[in-house]
């Protein structure tokens, strides 16, 4: 299909195949963290909170690593999908993939900071899924990112950093082929029936931190590659310009 078509085609909800779901962010939904949001991407609802430990890993100290570290968890509530999920807890471990959505947005946060700036303290970032309808990493990493300004504003605020240790902006999305039509952002049935699934993480100097992409027991051209990766791209900056309006100058 051409471009201009791709374009123009109405999906279920009656989005175009470049727009993104609605997005908002609800800030300081969690009193007692540093920094927090409520993150709404569609029917996805993801918390994004930040807390802030003044001492590092110990494998910094006996590694002699100077400046600070990011870690994050990631999990979605038992209530957030159809059917019941039963908590990580009450199986002893964490699934495969919450670790690796979890890794995913520590690696998403460390990138965008100059951790020497951050002195010698832990940022922890949590992601709490509410209510699941497709790109809950995305809105996860999207949401932490702005959680993690708010909190950093906050210890400026405080005199406990000389300087904002914010090296770039970090936003994430899903872009995908579903009949053979790329698409951004993908909502749950969507994501079900796409032959390809994707997600960029990308910073706002345009560069990317992570591409995951899968062929769903199909592959995927150059060509196909080209249109997901400008759809994205249209998408990210839409994200840090909601980034930026939710954070405030």
């Amino acid at each position: 299909m051409a471009e201009s078509a791709s374009i123009t085609f109405l999906r279920s909800e009656g989005r175009r195949a470049d727009q993104l779901r609605p997005v908002r962010f609800q800030n300081h939904i969690a009193p007692h963290a540093a920094g927090s949001t409520l993150v709404e991407w569609g029917s996805t609802r993801v918390i994004c909170g930040v807390t802030i430990e003044e001492s590092v890993p110990r494998w910094m100290k006996e590694q002699g690593v100077t400046g600070g570290w990011i870690t994050a968890e990631y999990s979605m509530l038992p209530y957030s999908t159809l059917t019941r999920k039963p908590r990580d807890s009450s199986k002893g471990k964490v699934d495969g993939r919450s670790v690796e959505i979890q890794r995913l947005i520590g690696r998403a946060m460390r990138s965008a900071l100059d951790l020497e700036k951050l002195g010698a303290r832990t940022i922890c970032v949590d992601c709490d899924v509410l209510q699941a309808d497709g790109g809950t990493r995305t809105a996860a990493i999207t949401g932490a990112f702005v959680a993690l300004r708010l909190a950093l504003k906050k210890l400026i605020a405080e005199g406990k950093l000389a300087a904002d240790p914010i090296a770039n902006s970090v936003a994430a999305v899903s872009v995908g082929i579903v009949n053979g039509i790329p698409l951004l952002d993908l909502c749950y049935t969507e994501d079900a029936a796409a032959q390809v699934d994707m997600n960029l993480v990308m910073t706002g100097s345009g560069e990317f931190i992570e591409l995951q992409g899968t062929g769903e027991e199909s592959t995927f051209s150059d060509d196909q590659l080209a249109a997901m990766l400008t759809l994205g791209r249209v998408g990210i900056r839409e994200l840090l310009a909601l980034q930026e309006a939710a954070v405030g100058k």
